[in-house]
């Protein structure tokens, strides 16, 4: 099987590394960013000139890209040369209606589709630890579920086609809620008196215990905003989840708490610093 990947920013580059280094037949690239390009190629993949390119020479085509519009430009210059031998994974994190839009497009074409956005961030996609969930029809799932397992160690497959973005959005959602309140508690305890190792330590102890704080508490106690999943990402992420939760008639004021860091964040010019930026907005630090 020959892979193409359209895409090599912060997570793509990793993801498509893996790809070329554990499969055994040719992966096409293409990215906007030249550079990321040539270092892909350095690796062993094939360097292509256009998107065009990629889906012309490859049988299976992954795109991982930042917005839902940058998905629709992608499949709309490449339908004209998708056909029945042609299977499409979009990877990237998009509001889940554009993903079906796309899908009933490229399926129209007798191609095959999934959407597969990831969990965890740039180290997990370093390691090829990511968590992968997806949305296709149920006979696919056994046919590419080996190449994502190129990328992530628990792929899921959570139903047709919109159903891993949906799954998507809730995590991610979770995630700014629970960082929400580790921000705030953190704060409080510091403010105090309480040391953040000891902080860390004591919520472990009990049901307050998180993946987020367990992750990034070091990183939170060196002050350290280097960028492996940006503000503006989860900024996008939650704007989703309000615009899903509006469509469902379902209130989530924590989400919307949530929301109106980010918000304060993209105000203040913080969008390219990490997500864990956040606990200097809560805090008054920014």
């Amino acid at each position: 099987m020959k892979i193409g990947f359209i895409g090599l920013g912060i997570m793509g580059e990793s993801m498509c590394e893996n790809i070329v280094k554990k499969h055994s037949g040719p992966v096409y690239v293409n990215d906007i960013n030249r550079a990321q390009v040539q270092k892909l190629a350095s690796l062993g993949a094939v360097a292509c000139q256009s998107n065009i390119e990629v889906m012309q020479n490859a049988d299976l085509v992954i795109s991982m890209v930042p917005k839902s519009e940058h998905v629709r430009a992608i499949y709309t210059e490449l339908l004209p040369y998708i056909d029945e031998s042609k299977i499409i994974i979009d990877m990237s994190t998009i509001d889940p209606g554009v993903s079906v839009e796309v899908a009933n497009l490229v399926k129209a074409k007798g191609a095959r589709f999934a959407d597969a956005p990831v969990v965890k961030s740039k180290p997990a996609a370093i390691n090829a630890t990511l968590g992968i969930l997806v949305g296709c029809d149920e006979e696919l799932f056994p046919v590419i579920e080996p190449v994502l397992k190129y990328m992530g160690c628990n792929v899921i497959r959570m139903g047709e086609n919109g159903k891993g973005l949906v799954m998507k959005i809730c995590h991610n959602t979770l995630v700014a809620e629970i960082q929400n309140g580790v921000n705030e508690t953190l704060g409080l305890a510091v403010r105090a008196g309480i040391d953040i190792d000891d902080f860390v330590r004591a919520v472990s102890y009990g049901g307050a215990q998180n993946f987020y704080l367990d992750s990034q508490a070091q990183n939170l106690k060196n002050r350290n905003w280097a960028t492996a999943f940006s503000l503006e990402n989860m900024h996008k992420d939650l704007g989703i989840s309000q615009r899903m939760s509006a469509e469902q008639g379902l209130d989530m004021p924590g989400m919307q708490n949530a929301k109106a860091v980010y918000d304060k964040g993209i105000s203040l010019g913080m969008g390219k610093e990490d997500f864990r930026s956040t606990y200097k907005i809560v805090n008054n630090e920014e």
